[in-house]
C-alpha cells in the first residue's frame, strides 16, 4: 500500500492515458510529496500549460495541491534504444514544467 511506503517523494509516471486515473494518489500518506510525470519524454510535441495545470487540479482532488509537483515522466530519457528528444524540445518542456508551476503554486 501507498500509504505505508516511507519515501518523502514518489516519482510517478502519468504522462499518458496507460498510466490510468489519478485515483490512487488518495493513498498518498500526509507530508510525502507526489511528483506528477505528466510532461512525456516520448514524443518532440510540446505540451501546453493550461493543459498540464488541468492534470495538476485533476490529481488535487485526490492529494492536496501542497502535495504535488510535476515533471518530466522520465527525465528527459526514455532510456536506450528510445528516440531521444532534441535539445531544443527538452528547453521548450521545461519551460512548459516553469510556467505551469508558476501557473498552480504561484513559484517554482
Amino acid at each position: 500500500m501507498v500509504s505505508g511506503l516511507k519515501h518523502q517523494r514518489l516519482l510517478l509516471e502519468y504522462d499518458s492515458e496507460r498510466a490510468g486515473s489519478f485515483d490512487a494518489l488518495r493513498f498518498v500518506r500526509k507530508g510525502a510529496v507526489a511528483v506528477l510525470g505528466v510532461v512525456t519524454t516520448k514524443s518532440e510535441q510540446i505540451e501546453q500549460v493550461d493543459a498540464m495545470k488541468r492534470r495538476v487540479e485533476m490529481a488535487a482532488k485526490y492529494l492536496p495541491v501542497e502535495q504535488l509537483a510535476v515533471s518530466p515522466q522520465c527525465g528527459f530519457s526514455s532510456g536506450i534504444g528510445v528516440p531521444q528528444l532534441s535539445e531544443d524540445a527538452e528547453w521548450r518542456k521545461f519551460e512548459i514544467l516553469i510556467k505551469t508551476a508558476e501557473a498552480v503554486w504561484g513559484h517554482v
